[in-house]
């Protein structure tokens, strides 16, 4: 049986990516990828875009029964944890689920730590000066929206004056 490389990214699965290549006919310039539905047997094709959009690589420490959501997929609960990696989604470096309670806080400490440096990554990136210039000058242009936009509906609106029109001091 073929490995998964892939999963759904909402309704999960197991998928292989057997090619790409470039489309012809009316799909010239598009690239498409072949993959194979591994639970289903069917092989099937769609753009690279919607590829990368709606489906996730399956990293290799990626739980091999619910495929890296945590949730259990043999019952189709989304409220109830994976059986296999006790709803981490993650099991050992080698591909194993935890056995023992260490062996699932080794599993947990790599979550954590992961995530503890993707966090310093993003604080880093957020408090480079031009990113907060950035997000200043995003902030000011969306108040200026809302001004020009509050007072185009306010001389739309109904006034008092004659024909229901407002007073705008000409």
């Amino acid at each position: 049986m073929t490995q998964p490389t892939h999963t759904h990214r909402e309704g999960g699965g197991k998928y292989a990516e057997l090619q790409q290549h470039e489309g012809a006919g009316p799909l010239v310039g598009q690239w498409l990828v072949i993959y194979e539905d591994l639970n289903k047997g069917i092989q099937s094709a769609t753009t690279q875009q919607d590829w990368l959009t709606n489906y996730r690589e399956i990293k290799p420490d990626d739980c091999t029964v619910c495929m890296g959501t945590g949730h259990d997929h043999i019952k189709r609960n989304k409220d109830k944890p994976c059986g296999h990696c006790y709803g981490l989604g993650k099991v050992l470096d080698t591909g194993e689920a935890a056995t023992e309670m260490w062996e699932l806080a080794t599993v947990a400490t790599t979550i954590i730590t992961r995530q503890e440096h993707e966090l310093r990554n993003l604080r880093r990136i957020a408090q480079n000066p031009a990113v907060q210039a950035l997000i200043e000058q995003q902030r000011q242009h969306a108040i200026d929206e809302s001004t020009a936009r509050q007072e185009q509906e306010w001389r739309r609106g109904k006034g008092h004056g004659p024909g229901g029109q407002r007073h705008t001091g000409d």
